[in-house]
């Protein structure tokens, strides 16, 4: 066996890739061996990270760049060369709420349910107890999807509504007490809410940014340099696991494994849902298809993209209110790493695009785009409210924004 790689995670669905890469031996065809040491918080998961007790992590996205930027702590560099998946999580409101702003038996339209929150949330907020909203992590993509969505709604996140942080694994729990009155949370933590009858799944983030970033591979900087060859063959390791991942005939046996109890310690039935796409919206009903709920493979859907990271930071400013800084917009793009993915996948049969940045939200349909390597044909990529953001012009994105 080659050179062990410590990799923290969280018990979610997204995790899937490294703890496949280790259970199906892709690792260990790299020369590798995979250690995954679970935690209950991104917060932690992070300090196991930057002090040392892990070599990588499952991590959310904008939490990198944050941590390489120094917001909330001191700033520490970290590298970012393969994205675990894209969207995957879900917005479920207590269930009363629910009744009031979607209709029973489907997902609702972005735009329709939230008008009709925008109407509760007066409501709520004039009798002084306004709608509070559980996300995984300040520094997540659920934060900023969710503060995305509401503000183009026209609710004011801070304002008109409160933004609370939950761990995943407690999510279903804080719905449950009322302590929130909705969730963002990536699965299976949405369906534990709905088995309990606590709430009822009204979106998917998916509908809000189609091809939204989610979950990455997050390194030390200093850990990518001294152990590069290593870190490539994980990359191919995951890449590996990722294919077998969307294979309908591997579902059954992935679930399994998912939900053993050094991993999810779950419900297998519930995560082959989220596996294959099928969500359960209300308990007692039947579960819905929407394609490509979770994104773990095909359309270089591990691929680094540095317009996510830009977007990404562009979302920081808007929440936080910072000044744009074009230096740390600098740091921020240079967090996501194509160029080692490219170094890792180059020679191998994985397409790779000839772009490292492209405008996100731009493609309403099938799109053939240019390759380093391979073929590659893009799908809908498309915000729900139709704007575009273009890496190019970072402050005109964020003033048409304001």
């Amino acid at each position: 066996m080659g050179a062990e790689l410590a990799i923290g995670f969280l018990p979610l669905v997204d995790a899937c890739l490294p703890i496949l890469a280790r259970e199906h031996g892709f690792a260990e065809a790299e020369g590798i061996s995979l250690k995954l040491v679970r935690d209950m918080s991104w917060a932690t998961v992070l300090d196991r990270l930057l002090y040392g007790h892990s070599d990588a992590a499952h991590l959310v996205a904008p939490l990198a760049i944050a941590t390489t930027l120094g917001r909330g702590r001191p700033a520490v560099p970290l590298s970012v060369p393969f994205v675990l998946g894209l969207n995957g999580n879900a917005i479920t409101m207590r269930t009363a709420l629910a009744e009031r702003v979607c209709p029973a038996g489907r997902l609702g339209d972005p735009r329709a349910v939230g008008a009709a929150l925008k109407d509760v949330a007066a409501e709520r907020k004039a009798a002084g107890n306004p709608l509070r909203f559980g996300v995984v992590h300040r520094y997540s993509s659920h934060n900023y999807m969710l503060r995305y969505w509401l503000a183009a709604c026209g609710i004011r996140p801070d304002k008109d509504v409160e933004i609370a942080t939950v761990a995943p694994p407690f999510c279903s729990d804080a719905l449950e007490a009322g302590e929130v009155d909705v969730i963002c949370v990536g699965e299976p933590w949405n369906s534990v809410a709905v088995e309990r009858g606590a709430g009822r799944i009204v979106l998917v983030t998916a509908q809000i940014w189609r091809r939204g970033v989610e979950k990455v591979l997050a390194l030390r900087e200093p850990v990518l340099k001294e152990r590069r060859g290593e870190v490539e063959a994980l990359l191919r390791a995951l890449v590996a696991a990722a294919r077998h991942f969307v294979s309908p005939e591997n579902w059954d046996s992935n679930a399994a494994i998912l939900a053993r109890p050094e991993y999810l310690d779950g419900s297998p039935s519930l995560i082959r849902r989220a596996i294959s796409d099928r969500i359960l919206l209300a308990r007692g009903g039947e579960p819905v298809h929407y394609p490509d709920f979770m994104f773990q493979h095909r359309e270089a859907a591990n691929f680094p993209w540095v317009s996510q990271a830009e977007w990404l930071y562009t979302q920081m400013v808007r929440w936080e209110g910072m000044e744009f800084d074009p230096e740390m917009a600098r740091k921020a793009a240079r967090v996501f790493r194509p160029d080692v993915y490219r170094s890792a996948l180059l020679g191998s049969g994985e397409p790779l695009p000839g772009a490292s940045s492209k405008v996100e939200g731009s493609l309403g349909g099938l799109t053939s785009v240019g390759t380093q390597q391979g073929v590659m044909t893009l799908e809908n990529n498309q915000f729900f409210d139709g704007r575009a953001f273009d890496p190019h012009d970072l402050q005109g994105y964020l003033a048409s924004q304001a």
